[in-house]
């Protein structure tokens, strides 16, 4: 093996008179290190975008959505229930909610659609969302105010938009328990509320939509008297969060029903998934590409080098030798090339990762920066095929050398 490596050195190294066959290997070279850098960047940006999303959505929703089947969100009785929850292995925590559409009008009277959320911050055992967190942390209020109105944590989105600060006074305006007037129209509830803070979850849907108050006062605006919506559950991973909750609907029966962060959000991660696998095939085409310049490189130095080939065979080497001899040359090519791209991939991804410098618009991908998250998987399955391009590229011209006999070889002018 260490004379074809010498003679396959010797052939892909620049001499006098041969420079043109060194430039086409730059350019092979150059091919492999390009796909591989592109398909590195963009595999770890479609995986830093389900990465990203996923965190976002997990952070600012529970893992499971528990409610019954029905026109309306109702959960009546919730407490024994929300008791048997919470000792049903695999759940972490679990709280009630209040989940409702309204309509949000400040003082100058600009009216918008929001969502509200009541919550309940003070409830027993670990937070079973970020928002729950952060306000026990003292990160976000949501307590007395000095209006004596409940308090109202808003969207950093929202906030701006509506011109809203801490202590500014809100008219929050909902259609369920809507009373019909004397002329036949509807009346609809209205409740003043007091801006206690702003949150921002990096998810545009979320920080340009929602708003969080107490459980008493999302209940109170939801006409649902003591009834919540229904109980938000956190489980240790959530990747296992569909297995959860199939096994709380077996448990508590009919006419609970339990929705998983990963069903209800599951169009979005398909398109996600199925994009990067798209992108991925594309991005593959250029090291293919390259592969054929591998091809052509390696055929133009069989056809340059068939007399020492001849020679070499006349000496005693034998064909399998002879194809090792462009195995090698190819495999380097492929080595090489792998390595910048890969070089290059992880330090590109890493610079955009930290600085953050490449801004998208958030109404259309939820976020605000192009997030950038590396996989070990994704990068062994990129160097794999790569490589065995690479070297499937040296299949042909390979067979071609070895096949050559010496006189014809000798004689080939």
């Amino acid at each position: 093996m260490n004379l074809e490596w010498y003679i396959g050195r010797r052939y892909l190294a620049s001499r006098r008179g041969t420079r043109f066959l060194s430039l086409i290997t730059a350019i092979s070279i150059g091919g492999v290190t390009v796909g591989v850098m592109a398909l590195i960047i963009v595999t770890a940006v479609m995986t830093g975008l389900q990465t990203d999303l996923r965190d976002k959505i997990l952070g600012t929703n529970p893992h499971i959505w528990l409610t019954t089947f029905g026109e309306t969100m109702r959960l009546d009785a919730w407490q024994p229930t929300l008791e048997k929850v919470r000792r049903a292995p695999g759940v972490t925590a679990a709280a009630p909610f209040v989940h409702t559409e309204v309509g949000l009008t400040n003082r100058a009277g600009y009216a918008e659609a929001a969502i509200l959320r009541g919550i309940d911050p003070g409830a027993a055992g670990p937070p079973v969302t970020d928002i729950v967190g952060m306000i026990r942390r003292g990160e976000a209020k949501l307590g007395e105010t000095r209006s004596g109105y409940p308090p109202l944590l808003v969207g950093a989105s929202l906030a701006e938009r509506f011109g809203l600060y801490e202590g500014d006074v809100v008219d929050v305006i909902s259609m369920q328990g809507a009373t019909t007037t004397p002329l036949g129209g509807l009346q609809p509830r209205m409740r003043k509320f007091e801006v206690a803070g702003r949150f921002k979850t990096g998810m545009y849907e979320y920080d340009n939509k929602f708003m969080y108050t107490t459980l008493a006062a999302g209940r109170e605006v939801a006409n649902l008297g003591n009834a919540v919506s229904g109980l938000e559950v956190r489980v240790p991973d959530p990747m296992n969060a569909d297995l959860v909750g199939r096994e709380l609907e077996k448990t508590l029966g009919y006419p609970y029903r339990a929705e998983d962060w990963k069903s209800m959000n599951s169009s979005l991660f398909s398109a996600l998934k199925l994009e990067k696998l798209a992108m991925m095939v594309i991005l593959l085409l250029i090291v293919i590409v390259a592969a054929f310049n591998i091809i052509s490189t390696l055929i133009m130095v069989v056809t340059d080098k068939t007399k020492e080939i001849g020679i070499l065979r006349a000496m005693g080497l034998t064909s399998p030798a002879v194809a090792r001899v462009f195995l090698i040359q190819g495999a380097v090519i492929g080595i090489v090339g792998t390595t910048i791209g890969l070089i290059l991939g992880l330090a590109t991804s890493f610079v955009v990762d930290e600085s953050g410098w490449i801004r998208i618009n958030p109404a259309v991908y939820f976020i605000d920066h192009l997030p950038v998250h590396v996989e070990l998987r994704d990068v062994l399955v990129v160097v794999g095929a790569s490589l065995a391009i690479a070297v499937l590229a040296t299949v042909y011209p390979s067979r071609t050398a070895a096949n050559l006999t010496p006189v014809e070889a000798i004689r080939h002018e």
